[in-house]
């Protein structure tokens, strides 16, 4: 606001500045992502925005999780930077597939991966930074677990029950 009424009351002369004002108020918006590993091992951070945050409920994803879904967030231009252990990231494709999964070799978390050209996919439970993007949506829903159904009828507890 205070950019768009610097440029309407001081004229065009301001518009370089309003340029560059906006540019630099981009550049802190810009957010980085930190995320590790269980054991700690790997250490990485991701220059940029995601793109979408989807939860995958494919036969694939539940067998690589352990879980009902996958939770994977993706981005076509963020950057990722690992800070350490990038040695003990490996990763394996299924064959006939498009599913992949990086993860680190000496606890089995799952970590980002770069496998697809052009596509940075971040499982989100691997990150140490907060996400606030809420998932896009659930998708191969024709997969779903059976017991996935109305999980909100299940007692809740803030830790281990007694």
């Amino acid at each position: 606001m205070l950019v768009g009424f610097a440029s309407l009351k001081y004229g065009k002369r301001w518009s370089h500045i309003n340029t560059a004002l906006c540019e630099a108020v981009k550049g802190v918006l810009m957010t980085d992502y930190f995320g590790s590993c269980l054991c700690g091992t790997v250490r990485f951070e991701v220059k940029g925005e995601f793109d979408s945050f989807y939860l995958c409920h494919c036969q694939h994803c539940q067998k690589d999780t352990g879980s009902a879904h996958a939770a994977n967030l993706f981005s076509n231009s963020a950057k990722l930077v690992w800070q350490s252990g990038a040695d003990a990231v490996t990763s394996f494709a299924l064959p006939g597939s498009r599913h992949n999964k990086s993860f680190c070799k000496l606890c089995g978390s799952a970590l980002p991966n770069t496998q697809i050209a052009g596509l940075l996919v971040v499982p989100a439970g691997c990150l140490d930074t907060e996400i606030t993007m809420l998932p896009t949506a659930h998708i191969f829903l024709s997969s779903k677990a059976a017991w996935d159904g109305e999980l909100g009828e299940v007692p809740k507890f803030e830790g281990l029950p007694d």
